[in-house]
């Protein structure tokens, strides 16, 4: 049954320099529980909301006030909050998840919320949500669904891993695959790790970590073991890639920045019929013998345009971890950009730019 919702616009006085400069909108909320939901103990997600947006927001009895100076400010607010309602008829939503979604409608004014987050990608074991946190990773997974071959790239956090192996999951319960390949370069970040014990997927394993970290969050722990020692779902070495013909699989190729370009081609042309492939990275953090170009650049730079392939980004802003990460992967963007510019300058000083298609750095 559809809660009952009435919203208005009024001068909250007439007479007051607020009135002069902005107005007040109020939100009736007829369903306790609803309301309860969306502001949250002692109204704390309306805090963060209010802080996302630019606005203030008041709450007595079943009516939210929001109040502020800036009319489009104004108008965004009661837009997202009857989008958040919309959302939380069908599913529960964290404060986090309510202060993204927050963040998405200030970025993306166009956007519909409902649109956005409300698209499950499937539901735990536990009953818990797999869903887009905001529109780039709505686009990222449509992309998944509509090409054969999709790149997530982006800095840590946003989401590209979660969400492939969330998309790998749901292909086969829904029976598209018969498997699900994980793939990974073996390069240690800055660390040797030495000799690992073991057979080939213990050896693999901890480069692997993440994907199964998704994985087990996704499915029973039991369930993905069966799966595994069935070889449903496999673990494949980027190194014995080579000779293989994928068919009628999901692939994932995680850390992609890390392998060279000629593995990132040798890997690519392994795609069999009724295959997909995702691949993730992040271009920042190649950890690579210096000189070696990073096979995921290199395919930015070749297959962008290539019908079938398709390329999404993501940026600090669609960071979902701790809201530290996305204020750490700023800082670090900002001053690589910095070193980049100082570098051009120096190069355009002496003359001796690096001509076009030159190895990264």
């Amino acid at each position: 049954m559809n809660t009952p919702l009435t919203s208005s616009a009024s001068d909250s006085d007439p007479g007051s320099e607020r009135a002069e400069r902005g107005s007040s909108r109020d939100i009736v909320v007829d369903d306790s529980d609803l309301l309860l939901r969306l502001t949250g103990p002692g109204g704390s997600h309306l805090r963060s909301i209010s802080t996302e947006i630019g606005v203030g927001f008041g709450l007595r009895g079943d009516t939210i006030r929001v109040e502020g100076d800036d009319p489009a400010k104004l108008a965004l607010a009661q837009r997202v909050l009857l989008g958040l309602l919309d959302l939380l008829r069908g599913r529960s939503l964290s404060e986090h998840e309510l202060t993204r979604a927050a963040r998405s409608a200030k970025a993306h004014p166009e956007i519909d919320l409902r649109e956005v987050f409300g698209q499950v990608i499937l539901t735990t074991n536990s009953r818990r949500i797999v869903a887009p946190k905001g529109v780039a990773q709505q686009r990222y997974v449509n992309a998944i669904e509509a090409h054969d071959i999709v790149f997530g790239i982006g800095p840590a956090g946003t989401g590209k891993t979660y969400l492939a192996m969330a998309m790998a999951i749901r292909a086969l319960r829904e029976q598209r695959v018969r498997r699900i390949v994980l793939c990974r370069p073996a390069v240690e970040a800055g660390e040797h790790l030495g000799f690992l014990p073991g057979d080939l997927a213990e050896k693999v394993n901890p480069y692997l970590r993440p994907l199964y970290d998704a994985m087990e969050d996704m499915m029973d722990p039991d369930r993905a073991k069966a799966l595994i020692e069935r070889g449903t779902i496999e673990v494949a070495p980027l190194a014995f890639m080579r000779g293989r013909t994928l068919n009628d699989c999901f692939v994932i190729f995680d850390e992609a920045q890390n392998s060279t370009a000629e593995q990132m081609k040798m890997f690519l042309t392994r795609l069999g019929f009724d295959s997909k492939a995702v691949i993730t990275g992040d271009s920042t953090q190649v950890d690579l013998h210096h000189g070696q170009l990073s096979g995921l650049r290199d395919a930015e730079q070749l297959l962008d345009g290539v019908e079938g392939i398709a390329f999404r980004y993501f940026s600090d802003v669609d960071v979902v971890r701790h809201p530290l990460v996305q204020r750490i992967v700023r800082a670090y963007d900002s001053r690589d950009a910095e070193r980049l510019q100082a570098r051009l300058a120096r190069e355009e000083m002496r003359g001796d730019a690096a001509p076009r298609g030159e190895p990264y750095d």
